[in-house]
């Protein structure tokens, strides 16, 4: 090791050998740092995207294998309410609409949920404008549109202007008047909720009974909303309850619920390491070449070192270890930058995010501990073969040469 960090650190005849070693530290350490960086990014925008599909999908979300509602079952529903780790549930049910709001109109989906869904979601802290309030303490119903939709109607809170409600009759015949084919209502907001622009632009809250009567089902649902108590096992409650409800039911976690952005966004994530693993890897090729001729250069000194008794082996490890400290440094210097280049974006937020409809205006950096160990390793897995390769093959070829 001695005699590594010698070769490594000492002056050589030749300079470009100098310059060399110093791209490939150069190289490594930026490899690592992007790495670090784009990692954290990515936690970030995990976390950020996750954060707003928490505060609209639950826990868990039972719903019929077949057909778009189901009539619950209230033994099953007093099963589900004993389940330890069920803190309460609700009941909702969804229908394409249209909205009508003075001049303006626009297709949405009405989410009928009855007073236990604030409790099962976090939607009553996401509120752009008013209360999440479904009834008055008359009875009267109001409704919670997205802010896609109320900037697109013109729609706010004033309790002046009523939101008119068409829904298609479930036994309309044919008939010339299309009035004669749609259910109607009327009724005034009571809040505008803000999660992200898809929900934004898609979903309007309503009582449940009143959305049942405008779809003409009163005793259906769409699916029944979870939420889990504090200390409970996520996978262990999932399976009672898939028990409890049976085959004909779909009970569905957070992550399954969006199955298909979870699956893409760790693709990207992988597919990301990849790329840049590879270009650690070109990378590492400064390292053959700093090697060889360093091997080259040291034809002497292997002579001296073999005529006091240093083998084969030996001399081949001397020149590993040198190339593997290149990696070494290069690694803890990319570490230390890219913990530096994130902490200065969780603080300051240099880099900012080219978006109006998202919740923060710079991109967001989660730095996991797990990174620190698996980007490391990486770089010095293949900064291990960068080295060993060319040694072995040219200090066969030297030391073969001198033996003969």
């Amino acid at each position: 090791m001695y005699i590594a960090k010698r070769y490594l650190f000492a002056k050589k005849s030749r300079n470009a050998i100098n310059v060399i070693s110093a791209v490939s530290v150069a190289g490594v350490a930026v490899g690592t740092m992007a790495l670090i960086v784009v990692l954290s990014v990515f936690n970030g925008l995990e976390k950020l995207v996750t954060s707003i599909f928490n505060t609209f999908d639950p826990d868990l979300k039972i719903t019929a294998v077949e057909g778009k509602t189901f009539v619950p079952d209230s033994s099953k529903l007093m099963l589900l309410e004993n389940i330890d780790g069920v803190s309460c549930y609700s009941l909702t049910i969804e229908e394409n609409a249209l909205l009508k709001y003075g001049e303006r109109q626009v297709i949405a989906t009405i989410k009928g949920v009855d007073g236990n869904y604030a409790r099962v979601s976090n939607i009553d802290s996401s509120l752009w404008e008013g209360e999440f309030i479904l009834r008055s303490e008359k009875g009267r119903p109001f409704a919670i549109p997205g802010v896609g939709i109320a900037n697109y109607l013109g729609i706010r809170v004033n309790f002046v202007n009523p939101l008119f409600i068409w829904v298609p009759k479930r036994s309309a015949g044919t008939t010339l008047n299309p009035e004669e084919a749609f259910n109607h209502e009327y009724i005034f907001p009571s809040g505008i909720f803000q999660v992200e622009q898809t929900y934004d632009s898609k979903y309007i809250f309503l009582p449940i009974d009143f959305a049942r009567e405008l779809i003409e089902n009163d005793n259906g649902v769409s699916s029944v909303e979870i939420k889990f108590s504090e200390k409970a096992d996520a996978r262990t409650v999932q399976k009672k309850v898939i028990k409890t409800f049976g085959k004909e039911f779909l009970v569905q976690n957070r992550f399954e619920q969006q199955e298909i952005f979870y699956k893409v966004m760790r693709s990207e994530r992988l597919a990301i390491f990849f790329i840049l693993t590879l270009i650690l890897i070109i990378a590492s090729f400064n390292i053959v070449g700093s090697l060889t001729m360093l091997i080259i250069e040291k034809e002497r000194d292997v002579e001296i070192l073999k005529s006091l008794g240093a083998d084969n082996n030996l001399i081949r490890k001397i020149f590993i270890f040198e190339g593997w400290l290149i990696s070494i440094i290069g690694a803890f210097a990319g570490l230390i930058l890219g913990f530096i280049m994130c902490w200065l974006q969780q603080t300051y937020g240099f880099v900012k995010l080219q978006s109006d409809t998202l919740i923060m205006d710079s991109y967001p950096v989660v730095m996991k501990f797990i990174d620190f160990i698996i980007v490391p390793a990486t770089v010095l897995m293949i900064g291990f073969w960068a080295a060993w390769y060319p040694v072995r093959f040219l200090t066969k070829k030297y030391l073969n040469k001198n033996e003969k």
